[in-house]
């Protein structure tokens, strides 16, 4: 009979290579924030070199080299890294907390003011670079904010006891990627102007709002009428108490 073997029978070269591999990604991480702090110290589109993303690190150009296939493999890694930082910031966003517009306009401010204060980063995060299957980390990216989109969509229906069709539940992928594309592009467009006008809270309600208009919509096109500012607390304690 074979298995894994338990710690204690494993040999000194077991513990050996899980320090380095431990080590290795503690010091990919420390060449990805130094290649993020030098890309915000430096004004948008500057190239940067690996140089500096060396210096800023504290380490040689070749350490920085072993860590990384080439400097695609280098560039990948620091979007998918910004990429990281982005959805830390969105994830406790959508907590079923508040009001459903409360609800919206906090995931969309929180976007809208991550993209203001991070413009350069914004911009290299929202490059398409595909891998070699052909997706980019921007597109994952996206699909991880529809998704999470979508799980909002499904569990409100669910509250408000609106029947999602089979035709619903298989347009409702791509018509939440479409709003995720709408914000993305959105705010792209906001940022590319030499001065960002209107300013960020107004940007971000109006899209918060035009989310809205299109979530309503479709509820109304199923006969539906929700309430924007319905509490979700009131809206989960009905759904326990039906239950």
């Amino acid at each position: 009979m074979t298995g894994k073997p338990s710690s204690s029978a494993r040999g000194p070269g077991d513990g050996r290579g899980e320090r380095w591999a431990a080590h290795r990604a503690e010091r990919q991480l420390q060449i990805l924030d130094a290649a993020i702090a030098v890309i915000e110290r430096e004004p948008i589109g500057t190239e940067i070199h690996v140089r500096q993303i060396a210096e800023q690190a504290g380490l040689g150009r070749a350490v920085v080299y072993r860590h990384f296939t080439d400097r695609a493999d280098l560039d990948r890694a620091v979007q998918n890294r910004i990429l990281g930082r982005l959805m830390e910031r969105l994830v406790p966003e959508f907590a079923l907390s508040g009001t459903i517009e409360q609800l919206i306009f906090r995931i969309v401010h929180a976007y809208v003011d991550w993209a203001a204060a991070h413009p350069a980063l914004h911009r290299i995060g929202a490059m398409e670079t595909p891998d070699e299957h052909g997706e980019s980390d921007l597109t994952r990216t996206a699909a991880q904010i529809g998704d999470g989109i979508a799980t909002l969509v499904r569990t409100g229906a669910g509250l408000l006891e609106i029947e999602l069709t089979r035709d619903d539940e298989d347009l409702l992928d791509p018509l939440v990627f479409g709003i995720v594309g709408q914000v993305f592009g959105a705010v792209r467009a906001w940022l590319s102007r030499p001065e960002q006008s209107p300013a960020a809270e107004v940007l971000a309600g109006q899209l918060a709002r035009s989310i809205w208009f299109q979530i309503d919509g479709l509820a109304r096109d199923r006969g539906a009428v929700v309430d924007p500012s319905a509490s979700l607390d009131d809206l989960i304690m009905a759904a326990v108490r039906a239950d």
